[in-house]
């Protein structure tokens, strides 16, 4: 296998938004510095938003709502589980970001006073600003370019490097070669997204998901084995789309005047319409739930397939028109997605604080990867800016030296040694088919309802498949062995979900965290982060709990 060696002021694990855009911010403070990406897929349409997007989730915009505001109605949904601080820096920074993006072209449309369209889809105030950016990424990649930002496409980050608790590079695999990219790095920013590939999809398509296919937990286990500290791993979430091909729909038609049914015909919008919600449905045998549009009128109808076929996925319109579904006649089902780990949409990630650091000195952390709860693109956006900040002032700190080579050189036979082992001629089973069993017995035994026996289970059965994977898999191509680095990666996730799941001996979120052997929230863990983090060995999990960042009122002003 060839092996290049190169260096870099920044390197960025991950080109989706919170990539991008970290790499646009650290060239726009310094221009001289040397930005390196590390991207699994082709950056032009890479990550969870491969293409455009229909709103900016999250915007303190002045007369409309506050930065205030915003953690009132987070600590609703999150039940307390949140920590203030990273949040609050978050929607601080929400609209000087909305106006940037506006500046480079991204449209966000207003009404004739000149307001933005600002909509009520969390449980409390209106923070959703509408946008109309089908080209949203390439608008991103056209920047960074401009800016002489150095991208290795098809390049998946298999190992940090770390050297005395020190973050300085991280050794990765090019996924069509095999050449394996040893960089060392000043600092390094991780930005590759949640566990998309989680549990299994009731489609049967292991890629079939509903977030990125490519995102397979590599930010959390490249964190975990270099020692960083990640959090509320328990918080196990899904999502309810369009059923069977995993499409968002529910608030693109509900802002838009859509009505929410159950199979009876019991309308379900009145209230705030929660997967929660609908998955209370599920339980008492009443769904699947619908979205109708049929009594909208034309233009509105014709509002959302523009945002459905043009901006989240044009793949829809064919698949509705192989169904002969169409909005004006007919209601679109809509069912649970896959369980997922993700801190966009959920609670689960790699801790950081406001300045987006993680506990390990030269690692920062931005996106779906970080657990800035339920920050979505906002967070990716301001998370990614703040990394780049952050560590464009260590970059300027740190030189190389003697010692960063030779731990870059002891992390590349680290991996050597591992895709040595992978080299099995005796083995019998395809990687697809492994997934799919370590996928099958994440259903069973870590996601919910879950108790004590199941958890146990999932910790044993997961270390099982640690072992098989090097003993039962047969490895013959380069898409086999970068296939191998990813079913690792899920492995590692859900032991840490497991161990979490463990630990927080309560029921909370609803079914995300269900637990019928403890049924009921208790006090003990209210305002608790469960913390997971290496131990001596990578099987060593150590897990704790620790208070919850709270902000005082001299922080807020």
């Amino acid at each position: 296998m060839a092996i290049s060696t190169i260096t870099a002021d920044i390197l960025i694990i991950g080109g989706g938004s919170a990539g991008a855009i970290a790499a646009i911010r650290a060239k726009e403070l310094n221009p001289k510095q040397k930005v390196v990406i590390f991207e699994k897929a082709d950056i032009r349409y890479s990550g969870s938003i491969p293409r455009g997007m229909d709103a900016l989730n999250i915007v303190a915009v002045p007369g409309v709502n506050t930065a205030e505001d915003y953690l009132v109605s987070t600590g609703l949904v999150c039940e307390g589980i949140v920590d203030e601080g990273p949040s609050y820096e978050m929607v601080k920074r929400s609209w000087d970001l909305l106006k940037k993006l506006e500046s480079w072209g991204v449209y966000f449309p207003k009404d004739e006073n000149g307001n933005y369209e600002v909509l009520g889809v969390h449980p409390k105030g209106r923070f959703a600003v509408t946008m109309e950016e089908p080209n949203l990424k390439n608008i991103l990649y056209e920047k960074l370019t401009q800016l002489n930002c150095t991208v290795l496409d098809r390049t998946m980050a298999v190992e940090l490097i770390v050297k005395d608790g020190m973050v300085c590079g991280a050794v990765g695999l090019n996924v069509r070669t095999g050449e394996l990219i040893s960089c060392a790095a000043k600092s390094v920013i991780i930005t590759a997204g949640g566990v998309a590939r989680f549990g299994l999809p009731d489609n049967g398509y292991l890629y079939g998901v509903f977030d990125c296919p490519a995102n397979t937990g590599d930010a959390y286990g490249l964190a975990y084995r270099a020692g960083a500290n990640l959090t509320s791993m328990e918080h196990t979430i899904c999502a309810y789309v369009v059923k069977d091909i995993n499409a968002p729909l529910l608030y693109i038609t509900l802002t838009r005047g859509a009505r929410l049914l159950n199979a009876v015909d019991k309308r379900l919008d009145q209230d705030h319409p929660s997967v929660l919600t609908m998955l209370e449905e599920r339980v008492k045998g009443l769904d699947p739930c619908r979205i109708s549009l049929q009594h909208l009128p034309e233009e509105t109808i014709k509002g959302v397939e523009q945002i459905l076929f043009g901006t989240e996925k044009p793949v829809l319109q064919r698949f509705f028109e192989g169904r002969n579904i169409d909005f004006r006649h007919n209601d679109i089902e809509i069912y649970p997605t896959e369980f997922t780990l993700c801190g966009g949409h959920g609670l689960a990630g790699i801790e950081v604080n406001a300045k987006a650091e993680s506990s390990l000195t030269g690692l920062y952390v931005a996106g779906d990867s970080a657990n800035v709860a339920r920050g979505h693109l906002t967070g990716a956006f301001t998370f990614g800016e703040l990394a780049a900040e952050q560590s464009t002032e260590l970059a300027q700190k740190r030189t190389f030296d003697e010692c960063i080579h030779e731990a870059c050189e002891n992390t590349v036979n680290k991996v050597m040694g591992k895709i040595n082992k992978w080299q099995n001629e005796s083995g019998e089973v395809t990687i697809e088919e492994f997934e799919f069993k370590v996928r099958r017995i994440i259903n069973n035994f870590v996601l919910p309802p879950k108790n004590e026996y199941k958890l146990e289970r999932a910790i044993v059965e997961m270390t099982k498949c640690q072992q098989k994977l090097f003993e039962d898999v047969k490895v013959e191509t380069v898409h086999d062995l970068i296939k191998c680095f990813e079913v690792e990666n899920i492995i590692t996730c859900a032991k840490l979900s497991a161990t979490s799941s463990k630990e927080r001996k309560e029921s909370r979120w609803g079914f995300y965290h269900y637990r019928p052997d403890y049924p009921n929230k208790d006090e003990t863990f209210a305002n608790k982060m469960v913390v997971v983090r290496k131990g001596s060995t990578e099987n060593d999990i150590v897990v704790y709990t620790r208070p919850v960042e709270k902000i005082s009122g001299e922080e807020l002003q």
